[in-house]
């Protein structure tokens, strides 16, 4: 659950366009409206892993917060950006990997074939 608010509030106030964290994608480039694509992105991926069922969709839902998640780190490591920054995102990666790996049995895919 801690996992989910981190991400879930962290997207809003990306796709609300908070200041700070506006402040925080400059040195990364990044045009502003993409910000809000990532944050709208992470919010839904958040939801699609907290309902009930859809399996598969839970799955990319993981894939998506752990590529946004290493690709904020690499983005920062390659615009000379490694300052505290970068902690967030490696720490929120670990965390994704270890819900995803952790969870239920009920909410895992079976292996095909």
């Amino acid at each position: 659950m801690l996992l989910s608010f981190c991400i879930f509030s962290g997207g809003m106030a990306q796709a609300l366009q908070v200041k700070g964290v506006i402040q925080g994608f400059k040195p990364l480039g990044y045009p502003t409206y993409f910000i809000s694509f990532i944050g709208i992105w992470k919010m839904l991926g958040v939801i699609a892993i907290l309902v009930p069922g859809f399996k598969l969709l839970k799955e990319w839902a993981y894939a998506g917060l752990f590529f946004t998640m290493t690709g904020a780190v690499i983005s920062h490591i390659a615009s000379n950006d490694v300052s505290a920054q970068i902690i967030a995102p490696v720490v929120l990666a670990c965390f994704t990997v270890l819900s995803w790996w952790l969870r239920p049995a009920g909410r895992k895919i079976g292996l095909i074939g």
